[in-house]
C-alpha cells in the first residue's frame, strides 16, 4: 500500500493544538466516544439541526431507549413520534426521521448504508448529515462542513470572518485541503473543530483568551477584522408567529391524558385569533403532524 501524502504544515500545527484541547474539553454527549450505533449518530445529527446539542441530549437518550434502531422507530405510531420529539422544534424533522427509518429498515435490512450517495438519498438527510455520519460513525475521511467548522477554519487559516449563508466553493476547498489524511484523525478533526466553534470560537463573542489556536490564529493576528459581520442566521422573532401557535397546538395535544380529540373551543382558548389559528391548523394538517377533523377538532395521526 502506498504511503499517504503528508498533512500540510498548517494542518500539522493546528492539529497539534486542537487534538489535546479536544481530549480535555469535549462535552460528554451520550452519542460520542464510541457509545452510539451509526443509527444513533444519525438520530443525534437530525435532532441537532438548528438546535443546541446540550438541549438535544436528554431527548436523544429517551428516544434511543424507546427506539434503539431504525426498525423499532419505523413501527412506532405517528403520535408517539411527535410526542417524543417534545420541544426540539421543527417537528417535521421527526416525521422525516421516521420516513428515513422505514427506508433503512426495509431497503438496507436495518443497517445504515456507508456510501455517501445512499445516505444522501435517505429522507431528511442532506450533505452535512451524510458527511457527519460517514465521519463520526464510520471513520470515513470526508470533510464535514457546518457553520461552526467553517468559522474556525476561515478565521484560523485565512484570517477572515466567515459570513455564513451557503458554503462557498472556497470554503469547501479549504476544508478539504486542511483535512488530515488519516481517516481516524479526520474524524477527530471534524469533531474538534465543530466543538471549538460551538463553545469557544463563537460567532459574536469568541473566547480567544482560552482558544488553543489563538497563538497561530491568523484572524487574531489581523485584529479580528469584520468580527460577527455576517450573522449565520437572522435573528428570528418568535412571539406571535405561526411557529409559536403551532407549538402551542402540539404541546396541548401532547399534554392530553385521554384519547379524545382536542376540541376547537379548547384551541381558541390557546390562541383567540381565529384566522391565524385556522391557518396553523391547516398547515399542521398539511405537514402530517395532526389530523384535522370536520368539526375542527384535532388529534395526532393514527
Amino acid at each position: 500500500m502506498a504511503d499517504l501524502p503528508l498533512d500540510s504544515a498548517q494542518t500539522v500545527e493546528l492539529k497539534s493544538r486542537l487534538f489535546p484541547w479536544w481530549n480535555n474539553n469535549a462535552r460528554d454527549l451520550p452519542w460520542r466516544f464510541g457509545r452510539a450505533t451509526p443509527w444513533g449518530i444519525l438520530v443525534s445529527e437530525v435532532m441537532s439541526q438548528q438546535t443546541q446539542m446540550s438541549r438535544v441530549a436528554p431527548y436523544w437518550t429517551t428516544w434511543m431507549n424507546a427506539w434503539p434502531d431504525a426498525r423499532a422507530l419505523a413501527k412506532a405510531s405517528t403520535a408517539e413520534v411527535i410526542t417524543a420529539w417534545g420541544h426540539l422544534g421543527y417537528p417535521r424533522r421527526a416525521l422525516r426521521l421516521q420516513e428515513c427509518a422505514r427506508v433503512v429498515a426495509e431497503k438496507y435490512n436495518n443497517r445504515l448504508p456507508q456510501r455517501y450517495e445512499e445516505l444522501i438519498a435517505l429522507p431528511g438527510v442532506g450533505d452535512y448529515t451524510a458527511s457527519a455520519v460517514l465521519s463520526f460513525a464510520f471513520n470515513a475521511r470526508i470533510a464535514v462542513i457546518d457553520t461552526n467548522i467553517r468559522r474556525v477554519l476561515s478565521r484560523a487559516a485565512l484570517g477572515v470572518e466567515s459570513l455564513g449563508g451557503a458554503a462557498t466553493v472556497a470554503e469547501r476547498n479549504l476544508a478539504n485541503d486542511l483535512l488530515p489524511h488519516d481517516s481516524k484523525e479526520s474524524n477527530i478533526w471534524n469533531q474538534a473543530t465543530m466543538e471549538l466553534g460551538a463553545t469557544v470560537c463563537t460567532a459574536k463573542n469568541p473566547q480567544c483568551e482560552i482558544c488553543p489556536l489563538c497563538e497561530k490564529c491568523n484572524f487574531v493576528a489581523a485584529g479580528k477584522p469584520g468580527l460577527a459581520e455576517g450573522r449565520t442566521r437572522p435573528r428570528q422573532h418568535f412571539k406571535g408567529t405561526n411557529r409559536q401557535v403551532r407549538g402551542l397546538i402540539l404541546h396541548a395535544l401532547r399534554s392530553k391524558t385521554d384519547a379524545e380529540p382536542l376540541r376547537y373551543r379548547e384551541l381558541v382558548k390557546l390562541w383567540p385569533k381565529s384566522a391565524q389559528l385556522d391557518e396553523c391548523l391547516m398547515s399542521l394538517d398539511d405537514d402530517g403532524l395532526i389530523e384535522l377533523l370536520p368539526d375542527k377538532a384535532i388529534r395526532f395521526p393514527k
